[in-house]
């Protein structure tokens, strides 16, 4: 396949509700849509989940845009590939920058899934026809609109619930929560709030049987995890460490995490995400998908990710409307007690709502070989 064509969509929408973690609350989600488009004529979609601010990792909207417009079109504009794996060796030479990789690369499977009429599932080697996705709350302003809101989620059938954590909004919250629900996988989501001077709090969320406890320290550590890990029974699940297969090896290795978060964006892209998947399952190490707060298109790409044989753990992948009056994708995403069904069609398995993203489209950029 020769990419001919890539057409990028600044967009901009509302989600139903504010959402809050450690470092920080928005309700406006800002975003890229790739489409890129082959000499036959056919288009794959791609998505950035990189924020408008860098407080997830150092991405924002903007660089993104600058990164794909100025680097990376270059270097596949009328070029041909003969499968989207050679799409990460090209941009391999960049550095870092793997939300804006992984956006570009995106567009390129699911053209590559659509010529070769595969599901993406299929392309990526996925086996399940449908997945299990638990639910990602944010931090609420009291612990009783927090049950409440658990308790919807619990009657919907999600799987797990993942809450937000952050200094002084922590074992409390935890507690109330396993008194309300004492056998709902349950599991803590700290955004890299805490350090080692913490150990004593975070022992105390032994007691409550959680699933794991997410990115507990700092977003670039892999070496005080281990130290931390040593002092928990409960599992450390790593997130914001983990940009490749190399990270997730050390952090293996060095006994920093049992459990891996695999989000698409993150460690750059499809391929990654594959190769982090196959070393953790090598090695007896539990994976799940998580969630940048994506529109049906990532949404999408998350779910075939998630069809792989070690996703063993209930994902982030939610439905649309957990989040959006209105997706970009028809149909939309739906989990129907606490499973979301691996599409049938090909590529992403959902076809592009283009009046709906017109609608949230702020800005346009194209470009032709």
């Amino acid at each position: 396949m020769i990419i001919k064509e890539i057409n990028i969509r600044k967009m901009k929408m509302t989600m139903k509700s504010p959402f809050s973690t450690s470092f920080g609350t928005f309700q406006d989600k800002e975003f890229l849509l790739l489409e890129a488009t082959d000499e036959l004529g056919n288009t794959g979609w791609g998505e950035s989940t990189a924020f408008h601010s860098p407080w997830y990792n150092e991405e924002t909207l903007e660089t993104n845009l600058h990164m794909i417009r100025d680097f990376l079109i270059p270097l596949v504009l009328d070029k041909e590939f003969k499968h989207p794996d050679e799409v990460s060796e090209l941009f391999a030479p960049l550095r870092k920058n793997n939300m804006a990789k992984a956006a570009v690369e995106g567009a390129i499977w699911d053209l590559f899934a659509k010529r070769n009429k595969l599901t993406l599932a299929e392309a990526l080697g996925g086996t399940a026809d449908k997945i299990e996705v638990g639910i990602s709350i944010g931090i609420q302003k009291n612990t009783s609109d927090l049950i409440e809101l658990v308790r919807g989620f619990v009657a919907e059938g999600y799987k797990r619930m993942k809450v937000k954590i952050k200094p002084g909004h922590d074992v409390e919250v935890i507690r109330a929560l396993r008194e309300a629900f004492p056998d709902v996988p349950l599991m803590a989501d700290a955004n890299s709030a805490y350090t080692l001077d913490d150990i004593e709090l975070l022992k105390q969320l032994d007691e409550f049987n959680l699933t794991m406890i997410e990115q507990p320290l700092a977003s670039d550590d892999i070496i005080d995890h281990a130290k931390l890990q040593k002092e928990l029974k409960t599992p450390i699940c790593l997130d914001e460490s983990i940009h490749s297969l190399e990270d997730a090896r050390k952090a293996v290795e060095l006994g920093s995490t049992k459990i891996i978060n695999i989000k698409i964006g993150r460690v750059g892209g499809l391929t990654e995400s594959k190769k982090i998947h196959d070393y953790c399952m090598e090695n007896g190490i539990p994976v799940w998908c998580g969630g940048m707060l994506e529109s049906g298109v990532g949404r999408a790409h998350n779910v075939a990710l998630t069809t792989l044989p070690n996703f063993i753990l209930p994902g982030d992948t939610a439905s649309s409307s957990r989040y959006w009056e209105e997706d970009v994708i028809t149909p939309e995403v739906i989990a129907e007690d606490g499973y979301i069904t691996v599409p049938l069609a090909y590529g992403i398995g959902y076809e592009p709502n283009i009046e709906a993203m017109d609608r949230y489209t702020v800005e346009q950029f194209h470009y032709k070989a």
